[in-house]
């Protein structure tokens, strides 16, 4: 079983003309089951064209009709990356994956304004997507290292995500789901949110969480998780500094104050029943550890 995303998913890339959409969206839909899951690509000047076989509608909402893709993944340039989320939320998806990076603020606040009580679900923006192994990825990151298993991983930096996963798949530890929920101040599903998915999954086992210093997010996971979740979950924050004298941040994590920095989240995690490491290349070993 998976969270979010599945074998089954339709999935619609809106930024399906430019360069980098067209990168992603070749190499998600040859990964897995991946050509049954792209069915679409928007946009309003190319309708009637393809991509490698991809129609492409003028709208989220044609593109759906036509479909009945339930997701979109999004490679807008940042001054139209708002307004692509808008229009997939209008069109009641169940869920948008939001790539594009350096989202102006003002924007994105606007975006989570309007979307008070809609159904759709945001991931990101600014995240690397999402990933089934042997499924489907929605996203940026590489499939190759992924092994269909029990353990998922959450994280809001994706090269973190990468090791963790990596990690995992060379000790013999598949994962269940891998989900990258970006660094941006203003964004959507929290850790909170996805640790509450992994929870009910049956067919997830434990959990790697990856936090960055900034915000509380991390913290209130970890009350939830304290008070909750049954299953073992390692913890690890970028900011912290490793044994070998090396910061690990991340350019989207902000200091506020004194109660979210690495130090201060690693305590709480570690009060709250997490098996703590402070050095990224242990995550793996350390989660293994906890299901013997």
């Amino acid at each position: 079983m998976s969270i979010l995303i599945n074998k089954d998913t339709k999935v619609i890339t809106q930024g399906i003309t430019g360069k980098t959409g067209q990168f992603h969206t070749h190499g998600c839909a040859a990964y897995a089951n991946g050509k049954n899951c792209f069915v679409a690509g928007v946009n309003p000047k190319k309708a009637g064209e393809n991509f490698e076989g991809i129609p492409i509608y003028s709208s989220v909402k044609e593109a759906k009709a036509q479909t009945g893709a339930t997701v979109s993944v999004i490679y807008v340039p940042p001054s139209g990356a708002a307004a692509a989320i808008d229009e997939a939320v209008d069109a009641e998806l169940d869920l948008v994956v939001c790539i594009t990076e350096g989202i102006p603020v003002l924007d994105m606040l606007k975006t989570r304004y309007k979307m008070q009580g809609k159904k759709t679900l945001l991931l990101g923006p600014n995240c690397p997507g999402l990933i089934t192994p042997e499924e489907i990825k929605i996203g940026i990151m590489p499939g190759h290292i992924h092994k269909k298993g029990r353990i998922g991983v959450v994280s809001r930096s994706g090269t973190l995500t990468y090791e963790a996963v990596g990690q995992l798949t060379e000790l013999g530890l598949g994962q269940s789901s891998a989900v990258g929920i970006g660094g941006d101040p203003i964004n959507g599903l929290k850790h909170i949110d996805v640790m509450r998915m992994f929870n009910d999954d049956p067919e997830t086992d434990a959990v790697i969480m990856i936090g960055e210093i900034g915000g509380p997010d991390e913290a209130d996971a970890a009350r939830w998780v304290k008070a909750n979740m049954k299953k073992p979950v390692v913890g690890f924050i970028a900011g912290v500094t490793a044994p070998a004298g090396k910061r690990m941040g991340h350019a989207g994590a902000l200091i506020s104050g004194g109660a979210d920095t690495a130090d201060a989240k690693l305590a709480i995690m570690e009060e709250c029943g997490f098996k703590i490491t402070r050095n990224p290349a242990e995550m793996g070993k350390l989660l293994k550890s906890l299901l013997k």
